[in-house]
């Protein structure tokens, strides 16, 4: 079931109805048949996959706090481990790497076939296998409870605003709330449906209208110039961007409406001064998880420095692979890799060099420089996370500056623009909605966008949110609606 769908609008006020109207200890097993029903809705076989790995988990977690012995506990927690994450890579990466073993064997003329098998993707596998991880582990270590009650933890494992694109909670932070009793608040719901209707924007009036264009062109790049890579770029770097966000946006909204708070995914990553800050504000939950659960493990930042580099540049290389199978995503990964090894070797002397400058206006030179920097560096590695393949990002890459003298010439690119999939209105439809998040982003620096929102005269904030509704049901192309990006990690 898609959040942007007729489906979920009709499924979501029934749920929020039924879980405030029955007693308080009975709402778990309501949102325990409304998750599994969430799920099951795009193919039901899903959830026997679910089922089993929440029950492996939830029992490995009781088996780790029956028993003290280091040894039998490192078997339970490998033993888990195997399992959850060798189904991950059975359905997600066992055709991948068959075909990149016969590719190898074939380039040495080996005589070796290996099998690729037909396994359709269990949508949401990535995040909800991490989720599980985290809590195996955090039992492990003693840095969460272990949950005894089965429909608890099942809950946990598959609550439906975050089940299938997060953010991926830990059970420290999450199993507490199904124990706590909501009572329905105003204040709650209205905030819940401010972020409900950003999100709804972001998603189908903002991402959905760049990506007739960022199609058109990354399915065929060869066939367009400089400037039309270019353009088709920027606008994947916020089509990805109000997708993502926007899905996050409607299940903390959702959440929040229920009575659930779950954690913030994204602060205004496009005003990133720096790499490491990028990766504090993007995709939180993910960057928080690999430095939890691989980079500290590997040895973080307190080894030797060369190891200290080689612990980064491997936890982008897999953070890369995992959003999916295919050597793009590697790449994509190990640029972010190379990024941060090369910012811990001159990010000292970056803050040092502001640090000693005096005016105003010469920090603010200096910070818009960084800003500029950092944008150009992620937008330079959205290249191969959106490419189809390495051999169509490398002609990306190596074109994406190409024909900048005729750049100039307003009349030819227009007829690019309309190749590309866009009317010259359409274009400035594009560029003025793109505008309003980068102003509501630029906003929420300081603080909560809504609350200065809040603080204006009642007509103020009804005209703002009819006006986003009505940009929701006019200006959406609903005739070439698209899933949420992250659906496919």
């Amino acid at each position: 079931m898609l959040f942007n769908s007729i489906h979920f609008l009709i499924f979501f006020p029934i749920v929020a109805l039924l879980h405030f109207a029955i007693p308080h200890k009975w709402r778990w097993a309501l949102l325990l048949v409304a998750s599994y029903y969430f799920y099951m809705s795009w193919k039901a076989e899903y959830a026997i996959l679910l089922l089993l790995s929440t029950s492996l988990a939830y029992f490995a977690g009781l088996a780790l706090g029956k028993t003290d012995k280091p040894h039998n506990r490192k078997i339970i927690l490998w033993s888990c481990l195997t399992f959850l994450l060798g189904v991950l890579f059975t359905y997600k990466y066992f055709n991948f790497a068959s075909s990149s073993l016969n590719s190898f064997f074939s380039f040495f003329l080996i005589p070796l076939d290996v099998p690729i098998v037909n396994l359709l993707l269990p949508i949401g596998i990535s995040f909800y296998t991490f989720q599980k991880v985290s809590y195996v582990v955090d039992v492990y270590y003693g840095h969460a409870k272990v949950e005894k009650n089965f429909g608890i933890f099942a809950v946990y494992s598959c609550f439906f605003p975050q089940l299938v694109a997060g953010p991926i909670e830990r059970a420290q932070n999450l199993i507490h709330q199904f124990y706590e009793k909501h009572e329905f608040s105003n204040k709650r719901a209205t905030e819940g449906l401010r972020l409900m209707l950003w999100g709804f924007f972001k998603k189908i009036v903002v991402a959905d209208r760049l990506a007739v264009l960022v199609q058109t062109v990354y399915s065929d790049p060869q066939s367009y110039g400089g400037l039309s890579l270019l353009v088709a770029t920027l606008f994947f770097s916020f089509q990805i961007y109000c997708d993502f966000s926007g899905y996050t946006d409607i299940a903390l909204g959702s959440a929040k409406m229920l009575g659930f708070d779950l954690m913030a995914n994204f602060r205004q990553p496009y005003f990133s001064q720096s790499i490491p800050e990028f990766w504090r504000r993007w995709h939180i939950s993910l960057s928080s998880w690999f430095k939890q659960y691989l980079y500290i493990p590997l040895g973080g930042n307190r080894v030797v420095k060369w190891r200290w580099y080689y612990n980064l540049f491997i936890t982008f290389l897999v953070s890369g692979l995992w959003h999916g199978a295919n050597w793009t995503f590697a790449v994509w990964g190990a640029l972010h890799g190379l990024y941060m090894v090369v910012d811990s070797l001159i990010g000292s002397w970056r803050d040092s060099f502001q640090a000693k400058l005096r005016s105003a206006a010469s920090r603010y030179a200096f910070q818009s420089f960084n800003l500029c920097l950092t944008l150009f560096l992620v937008l330079i590695a959205w290249v191969p996370f959106r490419a189809n393949n390495i051999h169509d990002a490398w002609y990306i890459f190596t074109h994406l500056f190409s024909d900048i003298t005729q750049w100039s010439d307003i009349g030819k690119q227009s007829l690019y623009f309309r190749g590309m999939g866009l009317t010259l209105t359409e274009l400035i439809y594009s560029g003025v909605f793109t505008g309003i998040v980068i102003l509501y982003d630029w906003l929420d620096r300081q603080g909560t966008a809504w609350a200065y929102i809040a603080a204006k005269p009642i007509m103020v904030r009804w005209f703002i949110y009819y006006l986003l509704l009505y940009f929701i049901l006019f200006y959406a192309p609903y005739n070439q609606a698209q899933n949420f990006i992250y659906f496919q990690f």
